[in-house]
């Protein structure tokens, strides 16, 4: 007799897909957001902290490419393509200050990938979610190779009435 045909698995009942796999205990809840909060940082608390003119305690870096930095990039950020991160983040970081990075938006995973090599190398970083992308759409200035411009905030990403979304 095969012994793995005589194991049996009771069936998961469950109200939906959502609850299929039912949610962490809250102990493992808190740990686990506390620890997302110290690897990802948003638009929103990026340009606020920029917004303040005064020295914000991090470094903001675009990881992508030149022609995408020209197309248009947030003011006061630093270029600094992921590929060419491994021969030049000595001269332009300084390793007692944090570092976020930014590329794209939430389908590119450029911003980690740069996040990954820039902690490698003894930095500390973290990961600006919603990237480029989510800083156009939620109405904050950028800046092209043709100077600066800014769009109207999109009202499913950004509060339409108030600059404080409340969370």
């Amino acid at each position: 007799m095969n012994p793995i045909a005589t194991i049996e698995t009771p069936a998961v009942t469950a109200p939906n897909a959502v609850l299929r796999t039912p949610p962490a205990p809250p102990a493992e809840a808190a740990a686990y957001f506390r620890a997302s909060l110290a690897f990802h940082t948003d638009v929103s608390d990026v340009a606020a902290a920029l917004a303040t003119g005064e020295d914000p305690g991090f470094v903001l870096v675009d990881t992508r490419s030149t022609a995408a930095w020209d197309q248009g990039h947030i003011p006061g950020a630093r270029h600094l393509p992921t590929a060419l991160l491994p021969e030049r983040a000595e001269r332009l970081l300084d390793p007692a200050v944090p570092v976020v990075t930014y590329c794209w938006g939430p389908g590119c995973d450029g911003a980690a990938r740069a996040a990954l090599a820039l902690a490698e190398r003894g930095y500390r970083v973290k990961e600006m979610l919603g990237g480029f992308e989510y800083w156009v759409r939620e109405g904050f200035g950028y800046e092209t190779r043709d100077g600066g411009d800014r769009r109207a905030p999109d009202p499913l990403t950004a509060p339409a009435d108030t600059a404080d979304c409340g969370c």
